[in-house]
Formats: C-alpha cells, sequence, structure tokens
C-alpha cells in the first residue's frame, strides 16, 4: 500500500546560488511512502504513517540547514521517513523547483530520491 502526499509547499533558504539561500524561495515536495497493509484491516493510525508528522517532517528538512543542492533536500526527508517512520518500507520523494531561471525556460527542476529499509 501506499501513501501520497503530492504538492507540499514549503519555502527555505536553499540553493546553489548565494542569492537563492540569501531571499529564499519556493519548492513542492512529493512524497510516496510504502507501508503494509496492517492499517488497511486494523484502521489505527498507529499502524500506518500519519500524514501530519510527514508534512512536519518536510517542514523541519526546508526549515533546518541550508543545503546547496535539492538532492541534498530530498536525501534529507528520505532519511527523515526511514528513521521516524517504523511503518514505511520504502520511500520516494520528489522535490521540485519551480522558479528555475534558465534559457530556455522550464516549468520546473526536480530531483527524486528513493531508499528503502
Amino acid at each position: 500500500m501506499t501513501i501520497e502526499l503530492a504538492g507540499l509547499v514549503v519555502f527555505g533558504h536553499h540553493g546553489f546560488l548565494e542569492e537563492e539561500r540569501r531571499l529564499g524561495q519556493r519548492f513542492l515536495v512529493d512524497l510516496w511512502v510504502d507501508v503494509d497493509e496492517t492499517a488497511a484491516g486494523s484502521d489505527q493510525i498507529a499502524d500506518t504513517v500519519d500524514y501530519r508528522r510527514l508534512a512536519g517532517l518536510v517542514r523541519e528538512v526546508f526549515t533546518g540547514p541550508e543545503r546547496l543542492l535539492l538532492e541534498g533536500l530530498a536525501g534529507a526527508v528520505a532519511e527523515g521517513v526511514l528513521g521516524r517512520f517504523a511503518a514505511a518500507e520504502r520511500v520516494r520523494v520528489r522535490v521540485r523547483k519551480p522558479d528555475v531561471v534558465l534559457d530556455p525556460s522550464v516549468e520546473y527542476a526536480a530531483v527524486v530520491v528513493e531508499r528503502a529499509r
């Protein structure tokens, strides 16, 4: 069974360019967390991953220490999910940066990180 949180909007002072870190910017985060199906039968939050706590972890990573790369942000979220949620068996994290200045222009730049126990 997979839990999905899509399009979490967070703000952080991250980026390769000093100006990105100084001014801060918006990021979009998508999570897919594989869990066993215990909660489908028990209907107990203790048997799954609480969405509110997942969102809180993302906010914590993005308001934490500055990181230069999307890869580091996505990796920190993935490691946090596996470290904090016993029910999580596998996690996939996509971090999108919508305000990328490139020529030609792009909708966003993104990194996807996947981790498993």
